[in-house]
């Protein structure tokens, strides 16, 4: 089994320091969060940014301040900046952070219901962001919500219209309103992925290490962070990002899983740095 590939998402758009003290908004904290993760275990961070009062932007210019000041200190890590911004922003807004030199960036693969709110990715949008990738070589995670999403992306990976293999899933399972977390769910979607595809596993919020377990089981990769759970255990908030990517270290430990390096990562998802 090859080694596994943690994900920490430092901060999302959505979650606030009302709810964990914790959660970054300026450069400086998503600096901290960011090291604290690669420090415990993570190959890759996933990023959201902030302005400073916590507002959730795509402004590329924001990225960019954030990605060079997680360089400096994390040199090596993966970044794979949001295309998904926050609910409600356009197309054009959210797809800023592909301007950049990146390696990654994550592909919404539908609309779906995210809690209150709808989490708009159309057909169009979804051939614009594919468009942009292929122009860029960007290789996208593709964000799968529902299970009708993956059949989606792959149908469009076969007229061309978003890149190909080797693919990347990401499957987000939990969020209120769209598929729920549990084993059998996530079975069902690591069967249905072409040959030769990578995963990864994503629970929200009290799903966060009861899907993380099975996913190393069966040979996956898991995302934490507090973009999806800001809780280590019931009850008790986490104090980084790098306590949460710690448990998942321990779980792999204990299933006899070894943690992937991201010069590793970037060996099992076929990227080369640029």
């Amino acid at each position: 089994m090859e080694k596994l590939i943690i994900t920490a998402a430092i901060c999302g758009a959505e979650v606030t320091k009302e709810q964990n003290p914790a959660v970054p908004y300026t450069v400086e904290e998503i600096v901290r969060e960011a090291k604290s993760a690669v420090d415990a275990g993570a190959a890759i961070v996933h990023l959201h940014v902030r302005r400073d009062d916590g507002t959730p932007t795509q402004d590329k210019a924001r990225f960019k301040e954030c990605i060079d000041a997680i360089l400096k200190v994390c040199p090596d890590v993966i970044i794979i900046p949001s295309t998904g911004g926050a609910v409600g922003m356009t197309a054009e807004e959210r797809l800023q952070p592909t301007e950049l030199p990146i390696e990654m960036a994550t592909l919404d693969c539908g609309t779906c219901n995210f809690g209150d709110e709808v989490f708009e990715n159309t057909m169009p949008m979804m051939r614009t962001f594919g468009k942009r990738m292929m122009e860029n070589n960007i290789k996208p995670e593709y964000e799968c919500f529902e299970m009708g999403h993956l059949d989606t992306i792959v149908t469009m990976v076969k007229k061309g219209q978003v890149p190909g293999a080797p693919m990347q899933f990401n499957f987000v399972l939990g969020v209120p309103g769209c598929t729920p977390a549990t084993v059998g769910n996530l079975e069902w979607l690591v069967k249905a992925i072409p040959a030769g595809s990578t995963w990864t596993a994503t629970g929200i919020g009290r799903h966060e290490f009861t899907l993380a377990a099975p996913a190393i089981a069966m040979g996956g990769h898991v995302r934490v962070g507090f973009e999806d759970n800001l809780y280590i255990e019931k009850g008790v908030l986490a104090k980084s990002n790098g306590e949460l990517v710690a448990k998942v270290v321990r779980i792999a430990k204990e299933l006899g899983r070894a943690v992937a390096t991201s010069a590793e990562a970037r060996e099992i998802l076929g990227l080369k740095k640029k």
